[in-house]
């Protein structure tokens, strides 16, 4: 077996040595996205609202001199209307030098999972895109849907962000 070829090469896979996640919440599920993701964590607060965006755009917010756009997740996932509370959260996302905040529901902690510990997400066909999901991520009792942020950020559904944050 080759190098390239060997599922346990840590340069192929970096989840063989654990990878961590920031567990977050959207209604009842639970989900995971990278942590090396994450700038940071603030409480939600008014955005500024821009005329003609997508209903998962919230707005922009001036965060120390930066105009950033905030993405509702719960609204993006098609799940339900968002309530904001004070568990409501930003997350603060740098990906590739654009910093983006997704409002959740809440954040539990961060987790570090192997790669015996993340399972293939199930192909959903049509009626669900999975292009964006890693897997789903298994913790004792608890299951984590583990979220490319990534590629659910530059995806063409998204793309006013790459527009708005050029």
């Amino acid at each position: 077996m080759t190098e390239a070829n060997d599922p346990t090469n840590t340069a192929r896979n970096p989840l063989v040595t654990g990878l961590e996640f920031l567990a977050f919440t959207l209604g009842e599920e639970e989900y995971g996205i990278d942590i090396q993701k994450v700038q940071e964590i603030r409480g939600y607060e008014a955005v500024t609202q821009i005329a003609n965006a997508p209903d998962f755009i919230k707005g922009v917010v001036n965060l120390r001199g930066v105009i950033v756009p905030i993405i509702d997740m719960r609204i993006k996932f098609n799940l339900g209307n968002a309530a904001y509370d004070q568990f409501t959260v930003v997350i603060v996302l740098n990906i590739t030098g654009r910093i983006i905040g997704m409002v959740v529901d809440s954040v539990s902690d961060v987790i570090t999972l192997t790669a015996e510990q993340v399972k293939p997400a199930p192909q959903m066909g049509m009626a669900l895109n999975t292009d964006y999901l890693i897997g789903l991520g298994t913790v004792e009792k608890r299951m984590l849907i583990l979220i490319d942020i990534a590629r659910l950020m530059s995806s063409s559904e998204v793309g006013f962000i790459e527009k708005l944050a050029a």
